[in-house]
């Protein structure tokens, strides 16, 4: 049998469990009602204190969402500085953006202006160019009366060439004629010439020998000239030209071949030098020259000056 004290226990118990035996208990002792009413006040006051805590926890987390806001807005105070900062610099660069496109409208104005100048000055060169075009039409014009002017001189040139080729023939012809003629002349000049040389040769030895001089007189050939009469004795030699007709530039010709002489073949020439010019025809600047340079000119028939005393 169970003791006092277990049965207070296990009562109590039942109390706190059973909901149906404490009413029945309450009942019992006429406290069913203000059970009811303190199980209801109890639900009530637990739903009060799930409320509490509820708002407990809203007021922390709104706590903590206030702490947050305070933190961003913080930061967005220190971001709002920033930005403040940044739109005074802002405002600072809008002010030299202003300088600058008061400047560039400036610019603008003079390259306007300019454009205005180059207009105008296109405008001219426009009006010269039709001018030009003008002036140039005219030149195309007179450019093709002047090809007009050359096929009228080309045609004038053919016909000209066709008469020079016709007067070259004809020239052609007649120097074959002329070189024939030359030829017999040049001919007879060259035996005239050997007569001559020939000629004087005689005449001169002849005289000399009446002079008490036996030289034979040859023609001489030397490296840079040709001496027609040239004859040497001991004592004596003689150099000599023969000509047909002769000036005063033969005696300068005979004095030049005698200095050559003198200068480069001295072998040749003796103690007495005998200068002679014999000709068929003299002028009389030939013969005052031959005096006064001593130079003994003579034709086949008479002295023209005197000799050398020997």
């Amino acid at each position: 049998m169970a003791s006092t004290e277990e049965l207070k226990s296990a009562f109590l118990e039942l109390l706190e469990k059973d909901k149906e035996f404490r009413y029945a208990v309450a009942a019992r002792i006429g406290l069913l009602e203000i059970l009811k009413r303190l199980d209801g006040i109890e639900e009530e006051q637990k739903k009060v204190w799930e409320e509490i805590r509820g708002l407990r926890e809203e007021q922390t987390r709104t706590w903590e969402e206030i702490r947050k806001v305070w933190q961003e807005i913080e930061k967005l105070r220190e971001g709002q500085n920033k930005i403040w900062e940044e739109i005074r610099r802002i405002w600072e660069e809008i002010q030299k953006l202003r300088e600058e496109q008061t400047k560039i409208w400036q610019e603008i104005r003079k390259i306007w202006q300019e454009i205005e100048k180059l207009r105008r000055e296109v405008t001219k060169i426009w009006e010269e160019i039709e001018r030009l075009r003008e002036g140039q039409n005219r030149i195309w014009e007179e450019i093709r009366k002047i090809w007009e002017e050359i096929r009228r001189l080309r045609e004038e040139q053919t016909k000209i060439w066709q008469e020079i080729r016709s007067m070259r023939e004809s020239f052609e012809r007649r120097f074959e004629r002329i070189e024939m003629r030359l030829n017999r002349v040049e001919r007879t000049l060259e035996k005239l010439t050997l007569e001559i040389e020939e000629e004087a040769r005689e005449v001169v030895e002849y005289r000399l020998r009446k002079m008490g001089i036996r030289v034979e007189l040859k023609p001489l050939s030397l490296p840079d000239m040709e001496i027609n009469l040239y004859g040497a004795t001991e004592k004596i030699c003689v150099i000599g030209e023969a000509k047909v007709r002769a000036g005063a530039s033969a005696v300068q010709e005979l004095l030049g071949k005698f200095e050559r002489m003198k200068k480069m073949y001295p072998g040749f020439l003796r103690e007495k030098v005998m200068l002679v010019l014999y000709v068929t025809t003299a002028t009389p600047d030939v013969v005052e020259e031959g005096k006064k340079r001593k130079v003994w000119i003579l034709k086949a028939t008479e002295d023209l000056t005197p000799p050398p005393a020997i």
